[in-house]
C-alpha cells in the first residue's frame, strides 16, 4: 500500500464517521519497501491539491521520514525545486507499507496490513 493511498483512508467503524480523529489512520509496526518508479513531475503537481497536507505530514513523521514543510508546496515550488519534487515522489509513490497495522486515532481499531493490502473487514459488532 503506497503512502499516497494512506492519505485517502479513514476508519470504517460506524461510530468514527463523525470524528476527525478517525483520519488519518496511524501506521504501527510498519515494514516499508521502496519501489523505484520513474519520476513524473506532472503527476505530483496534479495530485498535490487533492492531498490532505496535515495528514501527510503526520503519516510521514510516524513512518520516520524527515518533517515536511508546514504548508504544501505550490506547483511552481515543485517545478523549481527538484530536490523537494524527488522527496515527495519517493514518499508518495515509491514507499509502500508491506506489513503492519493501521490504527484509528478515535476508536483504536487496528486494521492489519499483509503483503501491502489492508484488511478493512470489520467484526459484526463494529458494523
Amino acid at each position: 500500500m503506497k503512502v499516497l493511498t494512506l492519505n485517502f483512508l479513514s476508519c470504517a467503524v460506524k461510530a468514527c464517521k463523525s470524528s476527525n480523529d478517525s483520519f488519518p489512520l496511524h501506521p504501527k509496526e510498519a515494514e516499508l519497501a521502496q519501489d523505484e518508479i520513474e519520476l513524473n513531475p506532472d503527476l505530483l503537481v496534479n495530485v498535490l491539491p487533492r492531498i490532505d497536507w496535515a495528514a501527510l505530514r503526520t503519516t510521514s513523521t510516524e513512518l520516520g521520514f524527515p518533517t515536511l514543510p508546514e504548508q504544501p508546496p505550490t506547483a511552481e515550488d515543485l517545478q523549481s525545486n527538484e530536490e523537494l519534487l524527488k522527496e515527495l515522489h519517493s514518499l508518495l509513490l515509491e514507499t509502500q507499507m508491506m506489513e503492519g497495522k493501521l490504527v484509528c486515532g478515535h476508536c483504536g481499531h487496528e486494521y492489519a496490513v499483509r503483503e501491502g493490502i489492508a484488511n478493512f473487514l470489520l467484526p459484526s459488532h463494529l458494523v
